[in-house]
């Protein structure tokens, strides 16, 4: 009975679905000013939320009754319908790659999707020919699964409908942590003084403070500046990055002799260690509330730092910091400045 209703336009019950977007499909979705997004939220009656921030990935969330869900919906499907067919007027590809959404759901609802044995999942598929598959992980710090759901626009909506249903009648056990999409790390290179960005094939200077900071590192360290340690920069390529470094890309090949602050990368010089002693009565400042400062001064710099208990009778600590010379030098310059 319940299924009927929804299928006929509505259970005027009021539910919230997120879904996770790429923010590339976000930006051509939204289209101008986000016209495209303004005219769902009026014509489909539901409210339409896209999360902030420099993330790869967005949630959208959409809330309202039932059958302005699958309104709107039934326009997102269409408009990525709509964006593969325009992609595909300039490629060389015969065969059309169906509409895929990822909804987020929390993982205490996934049980009642799946089925008993995959029992409902199956008949999803079976009566509306999408492509339905639930992640087995959770994602990032949350409580909450991917679902991917992909097929024609038409079987999306319907399986769209069978899922709220299943949503609707077997409501989150407990708390739900939600997921919130990470802001994009992009590796940073520093060469010349500059910091830069990879985009694709290019090393894009980078405009925030990181040049700063690794500027004000080097002059306050003990450490020889990258540049003299490594090979030197073909001199072209020097000149022009020391005199126009704010409007030039440069092929990457120039600049990955230079180490990467970044942990993890192959380029980075071997790491070494370095040691400083601070006094008691500032260590407060330097570990912050709850660990949160040296917490954020492990993340800018890519070090490892570790801070000695406190030794009877001694006024000082000693602090332990380990990564390459411009980890260190990074590191010993937010310690400094804290």
């Amino acid at each position: 009975e319940m299924e009927s209703k929804v299928s006929e336009g509505g259970l005027n019950v009021t539910l919230t679905i997120r879904l996770l977007m790429h923010g590339k499909v976000r930006s051509s979705h939204s289209g101008s000013k986000g016209e495209t997004v303004k005219k769902m939220r009026e014509e489909s009656g539901a409210r339409i939320n896209i999360s902030e921030g420099n993330c790869p990935e967005r949630i959208v969330t959409i809330t309202g009754p039932t059958d302005a869900i699958f309104k709107a919906f039934a326009m997102i499907a269409y408009k990525f319908e709509e964006d593969i067919t325009n992609s595909m007027s300039n490629s060389t590809a015969t065969s059309k790659p169906p509409v895929t959404l990822r909804l987020v759901v929390p993982a205490s609802q996934c049980g009642s999707l799946i089925g008993k044995g995959g029992s409902k999942i199956k008949e999803i598929r079976e009566s509306t020919g999408a492509q339905v598959q639930v992640a087995g992980d959770m994602l990032p710090n949350s409580t909450e699964r991917a679902v991917t759901i992909s097929g024609t626009p038409d079987a999306i909506i319907q399986c769209v409908k069978q899922i709220c249903v299943v949503m609707l009648e077997s409501p989150p056990k407990g708390a739900t942590i939600p997921y919130r999409p990470k802001p994009a790390s992009t590796p940073v290179i520093f060469a010349g003084g500059q910091a830069y960005t990879i985009q694709g094939q290019y090393a894009i200077p980078h405009p925030d403070q990181l040049t700063k900071l690794h500027q004000l590192a080097m002059q306050q360290t003990p450490f020889t500046p990258l540049g003299q340690t490594t090979p030197a920069f073909p001199g072209t390529l020097g000149s022009v990055a020391g005199k126009q470094r704010s409007s030039i890309a440069l092929p990457l090949p120039a600049l990955t002799m230079f180490p990467c602050i970044c942990p993890g990368l192959d380029a980075s010089p071997p790491a070494s260690t370095h040691e400083l002693t601070i006094p008691n009565d500032l260590i407060g400042c330097i570990i912050g509330r709850q660990g949160t400062k040296i917490n954020e001064i492990r993340q800018m710099s890519g070090a490892q730092i570790k801070i000695a208990n406190a030794t009877e009778g001694s006024s000082e600590r000693q602090i332990t910091i380990t990564g390459t010379p411009a980890n260190i030098s990074l590191a010993q310059y937010l310690i400094n400045a804290r």
